[in-house]
């Protein structure tokens, strides 16, 4: 997902937090001071309730009592004795101490004032409404919500972008391979004709060789995007048979050695035209690192569950930021090409393979290390 797009969300969500935080402060901040007065009010009804007269009317002092039904109070005399406690969720066990506690409590947040009477001073204690306590809390879980959003959109985004950029390269690559069939059959005949012709002729074994790379390069290009036919094979063969090809198209200046930790045969569960693909795209990224003169070395050693490959060139290297972006489809360093090679490469080997591809090390002006994990079959 576009930078732009990310920063974008990320501000909006600070905005609307922030109002919402400070829209619901204001809110319960003047409720606050409203339950305040209704309590001072609950307070004076239940005195003039006390001091009313046998014959005086208290349907409105009744009304006035009756008519808090949500803010827990507490009123207790100068001994802390209590005299009426309302709206408050008490345990079944230990009251005594919890209103103790209660008290202290709400002592600490300034919720009481005090009612002077002749002989002695009373006190009544009130906490927040369930109303007040969830506008306090709701921020929060709007944050949460706005949270859980921004996930879930930035994930929708990055597959979704994701998916179009893997639709336009398996696409590219299967026009590729179709326009590639037409020519290639053409060349095959000529190819036929000569060699029936000049069936001596050196030349034209190896240019009947390199059409029938031709043609193993249309077959990857048509499989990218299709599910490929993975069998158990001898990876020892399979890099021998990709570093001999590199080997014989490579100018002299640049020497490519296999090494394998000992002689035994080592079996993975292979594409065996894709993954020769990677290899050699890998080599030939490598060529261009070290402009056309230079080392590479390919290290292949076995443990209990994983084979691992590691390509090591002598190149112009790469800085850590850039180990990450060399896979990401349309990146490249060349003045000349699409940057396809290694987002296929990782396609191939993390979506066909099951396995990891990544830089391993780079160092500027030095060269840089690919490392290739599979399963052992």
């Amino acid at each position: 997902m576009n930078l732009y797009f990310k920063i974008i969300f990320i501000i909006t969500a600070v905005l609307i937090v922030a109002a919402s935080v400070f829209f619901s402060n204001r809110i319960a901040h003047t409720m606050n001071a409203e339950e305040k007065k209704r309590i001072e009010v609950w307070a004076e009804a239940n005195l003039g309730l006390l001091e009313a007269e046998p014959n005086q009317n208290v349907n409105l002092i009744l009304t006035i009592l009756e008519s808090n039904n949500s803010i827990p109070v507490i009123w207790v005399d100068q001994n802390g004795n209590m005299i009426v406690a309302r709206n408050v969720r008490e345990p079944e066990n230990n009251k005594t101490q919890f209103y103790k506690n209660y008290i202290e409590k709400l002592k600490t947040k300034n919720h009481f004032f005090v009612i002077d009477l002749e002989n002695e001073k009373q006190y009544i204690y009130y906490d927040d409404s369930v109303l007040i306590k969830q506008l306090q809390y709701f921020p929060y879980v709007q944050l949460g919500v706005i949270f859980i959003f921004l996930i879930v959109a930035f994930f929708a985004l990055s597959n979704a972008q994701k998916s179009e950029q893997n639709k336009v390269w398996v696409g590219l690559s299967k026009e590729t391979a179709h326009q590639l069939g037409t020519p290639i059959s053409s060349m095959l005949g000529w190819h036929d004709l000569l060699k029936d012709k000049y069936p001596t002729d050196p030349l034209i074994a190896e240019m009947g060789n390199d059409v029938n790379r031709l043609q193993i390069i249309a077959e990857r290009f048509s499989k990218i995007g299709s599910a490929p036919d993975i069998q158990p094979a001898c990876l020892n063969s399979v890099l021998e048979h990709a570093v001999e090809y590199i080997i014989n198209r490579s100018s002299v200046r640049v020497v490519i050695q296999l090494h394998f930790r000992n002689k035994k045969k080592l079996f993975a569960a292979l594409n065996v035209p894709l993954f020769e693909w990677v290899i050699e795209n890998l080599c030939k990224n490598a060529i261009d690192a070290m402009d056309g003169s230079g080392n590479i070395d390919i290290f292949v050693k076995e443990y209990t569950k994983n084979i691992t490959i590691d390509i090591r060139d002598t190149g112009k290297g790469m800085e850590r930021k850039l180990f990450r972006q060399v896979f990401k489809p349309g990146f490249t360093t060349k003045k000349r090409g699409w940057g396809l090679g290694l987002s296929l490469a990782k396609r191939i080997i993390e979506q066909y393979h099951h396995g990891k591809i990544f830089v391993k090390q780079s160092t500027l002006n030095s060269g840089t290390t690919f490392r290739i994990v599979l399963k052992s079959a």
